[in-house]
């Protein structure tokens, strides 16, 4: 039996760079209507999705695509620096080092 690997970051980086069709288009069958289910504004939507990526020690690409989306919407930076506060009695301080180091990386990526 054949197990994959996760794709790193650059692996990601390049599917997504290239346009693979079959990624995109599960990423967004993934997503697609959950904003709307959720009942929430857009800002507390996307700063939900943000702890959750905090909470799970998420790659930096992850925090790309999400931040991007939190950035184009106008959330504050100073909300993303809350959410950080607010996490870290929760997850922990090397955690929230990390999360905030994988933050600066999606930057970087971008």
């Amino acid at each position: 039996m054949t197990t994959s690997r996760p794709l790193t970051t650059e692996e990601l980086l390049g599917v997504l760079a290239r346009g693979d069709a079959q990624l995109i288009e599960g990423l967004t069958t993934m997503t697609a209507g959950a904003f709307e289910r959720s009942g929430l504004d857009e800002e507390t939507y996307l700063l939900i999705r943000i702890a959750a990526l905090i909470a799970m020690d998420a790659s930096p690409a992850s925090y790309l695509v999400n931040l991007g989306a939190a950035v184009h919407a106008g959330v504050p930076a100073e909300r993303l620096e809350g959410v950080l506060v607010a996490l870290a009695p929760l997850v922990g301080s090397a955690r929230t080092v990390t999360a905030a180091g994988n933050i600066v990386q999606a930057f970087d990526l971008h």
